[in-house]
């Protein structure tokens, strides 16, 4: 599943498994929805499935490296992954369509076809309230303690001008 979060546009896609060959077929089916883009910058876990290898085990080398070329990747990092906006689309989608038994993967589908162009068409956005400021407050334990000394100037043999 994609999500533009800002414009609340969605792409979703039921499978069987979880293949390279999947999520490379995926990405060239986001990279239509956008045909003028650029550039197509993807917030993504860590999964050993989703890196651009896909694309070169799929596809043909030519097609493999333009379809890379359109994206731009930044990996969640491997032990947050709360910090990727998808898990608010996902919980969404296990509360309103998998939380009950749905028999056959066609019918599985169909209620998450309908769901997912339900919350595009109410233009369900995500408010995305985690800045810089709080992921340092809430991550600080995650970075180095720097000492830094002052500088103390160096003797140098060089004539300085």
């Amino acid at each position: 599943m994609a999500i533009e979060p800002q414009t609340g546009k969605r792409l979703a896609q039921v499978l069987a498994h979880r293949t390279k060959q999947d999520y490379a077929q995926f990405m060239q089916a986001l990279a239509a929805r956008y045909p003028k883009a650029q550039k197509i910058r993807l917030v993504q876990d860590n999964l050993n499935t989703q890196d651009v290898s896909a694309f070169y085990e799929t596809f043909p080398a030519e097609q493999a490296f333009a379809l890379a070329q359109r994206f731009e990747f930044y990996y969640t990092p491997k032990k947050a992954s709360w910090l990727n906006m998808i898990e608010i689309e996902f919980s969404a989608l296990s509360r309103q369509c998998l939380a009950r038994r749905i028999a056959t993967k066609d019918q599985l589908e169909q209620e998450v076809r309908i769901l997912v162009k339900e919350r595009e068409a109410q233009g369900v956005t995500i408010d995305w309230q985690f800045s810089i400021a709080k992921a340092r407050q809430k991550l600080h334990r995650h970075y180095q303690q720097l000492t830094v000394e002052p500088l103390q100037p160096q003797e140098t043999s060089v004539p300085l001008y």
